[in-house]
C-alpha cells in the first residue's frame, strides 16, 4: 500500500507562485512513476486532468501544454516526495491538485495510476 499526502495549496494572486508537495509513505516509490493531476471547479465527476509526470529516475518528464514553461515537476528519493513548482499562475489554474503513483512509467491517463492522494486546493484569484 502507498499513502500519498499533498500539501502546499492555498490562495494566490494571478501571476503568483506556489509549490506543492506530495509525500509518499507505506512503501518506497523510488522506482515508480509519479504524476500530478487537477480537477477544476464544476468538473467533479469528470476525468482528472493530467498536469505533469516524472519517471522514477527523473529522466523522463512530461507536461500538459498549458503549463509548460510555468510548472516544474521534481522528486526527492530520500524524502519519498514529489514536488510541483507553479509560477505565473492564472485563474484557469484554480483546481484541486492531486498526486498519483504507479509502478510503471508516468502516463497522462488517470487510470494508469494505482494510488492517489486526497488533493490540495489551489485558488488563483485577486
Amino acid at each position: 500500500q502507498v499513502h500519498l499526502e499533498e500539501s502546499g495549496g492555498g490562495l494566490v494572486q494571478p501571476g503568483g507562485s506556489l509549490t506543492l508537495s506530495c509525500a509518499a509513505s507505506g512503501r518506497s516509490v523510488s522506482r515508480w512513476g509519479l504524476g500530478w493531476f487537477r480537477q477544476a471547479p464544476g468538473m467533479e465527476g469528470e476525468e482528472h486532468e493530467f498536469v505533469a509526470g516524472i519517471s522514477y529516475n527523473g529522466g523522463n518528464i512530461y507536461y500538459q501544454e498549458a503549463v509548460k514553461g510555468r510548472f516544474t515537476i521534481s522528486r526527492d528519493h530520500d524524502k519519498n516526495t514529489v514536488y510541483l513548482q507553479m509560477r505565473t499562475l492564472n485563474p484557469e489554474d484554480t483546481a484541486v491538485y492531486y498526486c498519483a503513483s504507479a509502478p510503471r512509467p508516468p502516463a497522462a491517463a488517470w487510470y494508469e495510476y494505482d494510488y492517489w492522494g486526497q488533493g490540495t486546493q489551489v485558488t488563483v484569484s485577486s
